[in-house]
């Protein structure tokens, strides 16, 4: 079977290296894939969201399967896309992906779903939004969100009123996140742990990968700016049987049922970001698409054919299929470039990969990496991923930090404390 992968991070090379060991994959393609990817997949320089060269290519070499990593083209319509042209996608349709695509139409469906979320408002106009928050903010902390796709940025947990009038200007006067702003939610502030479930889903049926807790501050203590994501570990001790089949029963089923009865049926990965509060789990956000980092995770624990998983979830077959993951631990530690989030230089040669690749129970994913001339560069602001693997978390996280201290790149920056006292 010849597939192709579209996407460019760590999230896709950990893809690209399961479906790589599928008996169903003769070829794999990757667009625009990495320096890493490049080792086990070819890759073509088509950026993720242009969509008509990306179906003209996939019909010139015949590709039976198109796997989407990230989200925005799964916004702006791939899959429709690919489907017009009879070519099958791992992936949720635009309607489908405007769980993602939009804060209020996300929120909106959890009311009808009953899904456990926190009180909301949706604003378009600034001086209501101020109004609002003015009125409540006193009495409950609030959460100002983006509608529309800000790639992880548009959530701001705010502690102070000022803190929240200045996020609906940023936001809605200043454009500070372009479009994706004009439109706000605010909700409720919910406290607690966060947690990702991410499930494979045909539309009707979804089947649970292990839970994972991320790290999205930039340092240590969890200081510092919002990023894509620092590290993550699976799975939470807290997370425990009872909260998942909370998870799976109250938000999980009620939002693919509904999603199908507003003829919007969910196809792919169902991604939901979840708060536990007193033994309830609560939905914060959904995403469309596998996580990054937490896929880096997840693929190393994953026992069962990818591919064979992902061809029933789009053939509506997945209570055949029923993914088996390993009852190991996974760490992961992302290494980014010197001053990501914010400003970052690239190029520069990365060291130490040759000896963390013989290390056991080890795995290594490039994020933004470029590989010329024999050697491998920082092309991007998350650089790579260490996963360490054990049978307890103490354990996997000693045998990750233990690679990174292998690894070297100008300007390295990492978190010490990824899945400490976990």
């Amino acid at each position: 079977m010849r597939i192709a992968l579209v996407g460019s991070g760590g999230r896709e090379h950990a893809l690209a290296w399961r479906i790589a060991q599928s008996p169903h994959c003769s070829q794999l393609f990757a667009l625009p894939g990495n320096g890493g990817i490049a080792q086990i997949a070819e890759c073509v320089p088509l950026a993720p969201r242009a969509i008509p060269e990306i179906v003209q290519f996939a019909r010139d070499q015949r590709v039976e399967l198109v796997v989407v990593g990230p989200e925005s083209p799964l916004i702006a319509g791939l899959a429709d896309a690919l489907a017009e042209a009879g070519i099958p996608c791992f992936g949720p349709r635009r309607a489908a992906a405007m769980l993602e695509g939009s804060k209020a139409f996300a929120k909106q469906l959890m009311a009808q779903a009953g899904v456990p979320t926190a009180p909301f408002a949706v604003f378009d106009q600034p001086e209501e939004a101020r109004a609002y928050l003015r009125q409540h903010f006193a009495a409950q902390p609030m959460v100002v969100k983006a509608d529309g796709e800000a790639l992880g940025k548009g959530v701001f947990v705010c502690e102070t009123l000022a803190d929240a009038l200045d996020a609906v200007e940023f936001l809605m006067e200043q454009r500070g996140l372009g479009e994706a702003g004009a439109r706000v939610v605010i909700e409720q502030r919910l406290y607690g742990r966060e947690l990702s479930l991410l499930c494979f889903t045909d539309s009707t049926h979804a089947e649970p990968m292990p839970p994972v807790r991320d790290y999205k501050r930039a340092f240590d203590g969890n200081r510092g700016p919002n990023t894509g994501g620092m590290g993550c570990y699976t799975p939470p001790p807290d997370a425990t049987p009872d909260i998942l089949q909370k998870a799976y029963e109250q938000i999980v089923l009620p939002t693919l049922r509904t999603m199908a009865e507003r003829g919007t049926p969910y196809q792919g990965v169902l991604y939901a970001g979840l708060m536990i509060s007193d033994g309830q789990p609560y939905t914060l956000e959904f995403n469309c698409r596998f996580g990054d980092p937490e896929t880096q995770t997840l693929m190393p624990l994953l026992e069962s054919d990818l591919v064979e998983v992902m061809l029933a979830s789009i053939e509506g077959r997945l209570r055949e299929a029923r993914p088996q993951f390993a009852s190991r631990c996974a760490v992961c530690v992302v290494l980014a470039s010197g001053g990501y989030p914010g400003s970052y230089r690239t190029g520069f040669p990365i060291e130490g990969l040759e000896t963390v690749a013989q290390m056991p129970d080890v795995v290594l994913f490039h994020a933004g990496t470029a590989f010329e001339s024999g050697r491998y560069l920082t092309a991007g602001g998350r650089v790579l991923n260490v996963v360490g693997l054990g049978e307890t978390i103490e354990q996997a996280r000693q045998r990750a930090y233990e690679a990174v201290a292998q690894i070297h790149f100008e300007g390295m920056h990492y978190r010490t404390d990824i899945a400490l006292n976990a």
